[in-house]
């Protein structure tokens, strides 16, 4: 076990010092806000959606300060609720999605260097006006490319939510119907993309306004197609809920789900290893009994474990009734609001919220949207600590360029920490593309471990405290390692040829898809085996080995 070094954790709004101190306005049910790093250059910067008459308005990070820049012409001046910096063409650099409860929703491709085109009307995504609040991004089907799930709160109660497939040719297509979204319209506010049952395929999770509009959770099936298990896993919420937060707070391996209400009580749905979920609110420490938003957990003084912030509506005037909460996790799983963390004059009625690394320092800060004409809030992480940290950057290859999809797994002395890339979570937020781990007074993570959607897994042993870990996909990987447990070699990723070395005589090789349909095979009486596999997509498929000493192996390879 390692030691926990004391730290005074405190976090200070410093908006107006690091030239952020603005208004977006006053939207009804709140404005996004996106902390993300827009332009690659390793600092995390700034996007506020706003009220009609009040531009999208874009903040470049300059060395932890703010400079407002205009990157969209003409601006966009129509109220907005979500913007997702997201890279639908796996070009490198980041697209830009912007959803409207009134004008429709938009979207602009990077041509490089920051400028931008608008492909709305060409690119088959709806131009219409269908209500949209929330946009999650995921790769439902393993391709490589990532698809939008839209959350529309259509309150005539017509409009039904969106999944749109990305073709991966810079075009999407509505397949709602043909995978298994229900056609019902919820007032849903937001979703995310996450894998609840470790399967390797993205599950759903939607969070749906009013107590008569439960909350859904589709399970992905792996052929293209979904099936709705909230009934089943108990995820079926009837509440106003309002954010889908997704993370392992308990650091078990599982991925949980944070939701919030009305003061009735947020949801905490602790994952039951991937079968069933069950609210710990409660017994947690989490209800915040008041009219919660936007929800994030960050570990706020990198002591190994997730802290949580709540954004509410209330503004502190009525007693009772918090207008946000500071949760700190006593590293057992259950929470409590500690005194003297600052915070100071958290009273504004606030709605989104997201978390990034303002002066790359290694502690998480967080960036909240308020309405009423209120400035937003930055809340600096200031915490008075010598634990370290890491934070560990993706790049795809075979999966999505973004890493969106990931799971990150840590360990240190056989403390384990876990982390997973989303796009589009929250409420109506982004968070940092950059996952920070903390790390106590541990100067050595064991060893740092990623899934990929693509089932390729890197592994990086001994790293060292206190770095940008950056992992490009399959530099690492682990079936590399997995060749000294086999009779035979193979090369993985696969491109144009499977290559096969055996120690005996290999007597079939057969390749299968992931729904197990059998697709080329060899029958090569030889200790060396040469597979063309040009033809096949790219994806993941399995490869089962049978050799002259009778035994059968199975692998798995991605081809790209």
């Amino acid at each position: 076990m390692s030691v926990i070094v004391y730290s005074q954790t405190y976090f200070s709004d410093q908006a107006s010092n690091i030239g952020l101190g603005f208004s977006s306005g006053n939207t009804p049910f709140g404005s996004g806000i996106t902390f993300y790093d827009y332009d690659n250059d390793g600092w995390d910067d700034i996007t506020l959606a706003s009220q009609a008459g009040t531009a999208l308005r874009f903040f470049k990070n300059v060395n932890g300060v703010f400079v407002e820049e205009v990157l969209i012409v003409p601006k966009i001046n129509s109220q907005s609720k979500q913007t997702n910096w997201v890279d639908i063409d796996n070009d490198g650099d980041k697209d830009l999605y912007v959803t409207s409860n009134v004008s429709g929703n938009r979207l602009f491709v990077n041509n490089g260097s920051m400028s931008f085109h608008e492909v709305t009307s060409t690119c088959g995504l709806p131009t219409n006006n269908i209500f949209t609040y929330g946009a999650s991004w995921g790769d439902y089907n393993n391709d490589g490319y990532l698809d939008v799930f839209l959350s529309n709160r259509d309150v005539t109660g017509v409009v039904p939510n969106y999944l749109y497939k990305n073709n991966g040719d810079g075009t999407f297509v509505n397949v709602s119907n043909l995978v298994g979204i229900l056609e019902v319209s919820d007032l849903s506010f937001c979703s995310a993309f996450f894998d609840y049952d470790k399967d390797g395929w993205q599950d759903i999770y939607v969070s749906n306004d009013r107590v008569d509009n439960p909350n859904v959770l589709y399970k992905n099936n792996g052929d293209g197609t979904f099936t709705d298990v909230s009934v089943n896993t108990g995820t079926n919420l009837y509440i106003d809920a309002m954010s889908v937060t997704i993370d392992d707070y308990n650091n078990d391996g599982w991925l949980d789900i944070y939701v919030t209400n009305t003061p009735s009580g947020n949801v905490l749905l602790q994952n039951n290893n991937g079968e069933t979920f069950t609210n710990v609110a409660s017994t947690a420490g989490v209800l915040f009994n008041s009219i919660g938003w936007g929800a994030v957990f960050l570990d706020a003084e990198n002591d190994m474990d997730l802290d949580l912030y709540v954004s509410g509506e209330f503004n502190g005037s009525v007693p009772g009734f918090l207008s946000a909460a500071f949760y700190e996790n006593n590293s057992s799983g259950f929470f409590s609001i500690p005194t003297n963390v600052g915070f100071v004059n958290d009273y504004r009625k606030s709605f989104s919220n997201a978390i990034g690394d303002i002066d790359n320092d290694g502690f998480p800060d967080i960036a909240v949207n308020n309405i009423n004409n209120e400035n937003i809030f930055i809340w600096e992480n200031q915490t008075v600590s010598s634990n370290n940290w890491l934070k560990v950057k993706l790049q795809g290859t075979v999966s999505n360029r973004d890493g969106i999809g990931s799971l990150i797994e840590i360990s240190i002395n056989g403390e384990k920490q876990y982390r997973y890339t989303l796009c589009g979570e929250g409420y109506l937020s982004q968070n940092s593309g950059t996952e920070i781990f903390g790390l106590a007074d541990n100067t050595v993570v064991d060893y740092v471990k990623v899934t990929w959607l693509s089932g390729i897994v890197d592994v990086i042993n001994n790293v060292n405290a206190n770095q940008v870990l950056e992992i490009i996909e399959g530099e690492n990987s682990l079936s590399k390692n997995d060749n000294e447990f086999l009779d035979f070699n193979y090369n993985n990723p696969i491109s144009d040829y499977l290559k096969i070395n055996s120690q005996n005589n290999l007597n079939k090789v057969s390749i299968f898809n992931m729904l197990g349909q059998e697709l080329l095979t060899k029958t090569p009486n030889s200790s060396k085996v040469i597979i063309d596999v040009t033809d096949l997509i790219k994806g993941v498929y399995l490869v089962k080995v049978l050799t002259s000493e009778r035994t059968e192996k199975t692998i798995k390879v991605v081809k790209k």
